[in-house]
C-alpha cells in the first residue's frame, strides 16, 4: 500500500467525547499489538489537547492496557528541563506515566535540557534504531503515533518553512526557531520517523485549529509544506479525531460524517 492513502475522519460533539473515543482506540491498539508481536510501542504527542487522554488512560485504563509490555517514545520536546511546565515529558509524566506500571527503562525521554540539542537528537536517533522499509507495516518501528496540530498547521515540532521538513535521512533533528510559542529550541521526530508506524492518530480540538485542519485536508493527497501535518505519512492508516469546532472548515462531505 502506498504510504498515507488510508485516512479516516471521526468527528465528536466535544473534546470530552473525542478523548473517550481516543482512549478506547489506544487501548484496543495496545492489546492487538501485544497479541501480535509481544509489545506495544507508542509515540506521545505534546501540547494540551492530549492531556485529557493521558489522564483517562492513567485512571480508567490503568489495569486494562499492557503497560509492562509498552514502550513509550515522544514525538517532540521543548529544550527545557524535564520538570519545566513547558516540557512535554513533564506533562506526560504528571498526567500518565507516574500513575501506570510502565517500566522506567521502557520510557524513552527526549532530554531537552542537554546541550547542544543536536547531540540529544543523535542520541535519541540511536535509541530509536534504524528504520525498516517505510512501506512494510509488519516491520514499522512504532505501533501508534499520536500527534496534534497547531493553528499554523504544524505537528510535533515540524513547522512551516523549517529545514526539518526536508530531512529524509535522520530520524530526530533539532529545531532552532519554532514557529509557535514557547519560542525555545525543540527536538522533533522527522517525517521519515513518523512514517515508520503502523498507525497515526491526530487529536485536534478547538475553533482556532479549524482553518488549519481545513487547509490540511484540501491539500491531500500530496500535502502542502505550508501545513506540515499534511505531509505526515504512515505504513498503515491515519485517523483524525476531531471535535466539531476543529472540524468546522473541513470539506463539506467530511463534515457530514
Amino acid at each position: 500500500m502506498e504510504l498515507g492513502l488510508a485516512r479516516e475522519v471521526r468527528i465528536f460533539p466535544s473534546l470530552a467525547s473525542e478523548t473517550a473515543a481516543a482512549a478506547r482506540h489506544v487501548a484496543e491498539r495496545a492489546r492487538t499489538s501485544v497479541r501480535a508481536r509481544g509489545s506495544f510501542s507508542i509515540v506521545l504527542a505534546g501540547g494540551r489537547t492530549p492531556q485529557g487522554l493521558y489522564r483517562l488512560l492513567a485512571r480508567r485504563y490503568r489495569r486494562v492496557l499492557p503497560w509492562p509490555a509498552t514502550d513509550v517514545f515522544f514525538g517532540d520536546e521543548r529544550c527545557v528541563p524535564p520538570e519545566d511546565a513547558e516540557s512535554n515529558y513533564a506533562l506526560a509524566s504528571e498526567s500518565l506515566l507516574s500513575h501506570v506500571p510502565v517500566a522506567p527503562r521502557r520510557v524513552y525521554r527526549l532530554r531537552g535540557e542537554l546541550r547542544p540539542p543536536s547531540k540529544e537528537a543523535e542520541r535519541y536517533s540511536r535509541a530509536i534504531g534504524p528504520l525498516p522499509p517505510l512501506a512494510d507495516p509488519p516491520e514499522a518501528r512504532f505501533d501508534l503515533v499520536l500527534l496534534g496540530v497547531g493553528p499554523d498547521g504544524h505537528t510535533a515540532s515540524l513547522f512551516p518553512g523549517d529545514p526539518a521538513l526536508k530531512e529524509r535521512r535522520r530520524t530526530v533533528v533539532a529545531v532552532r526557531r519554532p514557529g509557535q510559542p514557547p519560542l525555545v529550541p525543540r527536538l522533533t521526530l522527522t517525517l521519515p520517523a513518523l512514517a515508520s508506524s503502523r498507525e497515526v492518530c491526530f487529536m485536534v480540538s478547538g475553533s482556532e485549529k479549524a482553518a488549519a485542519v481545513g487547509s490540511i485536508f484540501r491539500s491531500f493527497p500530496d500535502g502542502d509544506a505550508r501545513f506540515p501535518a499534511s505531509l505526515v505519512r504512515t505504513a498503515g492508516a491515519t485517523i483524525w479525531f476531531l471535535d466539531r469546532a476543529a472540524a468546522n472548515d473541513l470539506p463539506s462531505g467530511l463534515r457530514a460524517r
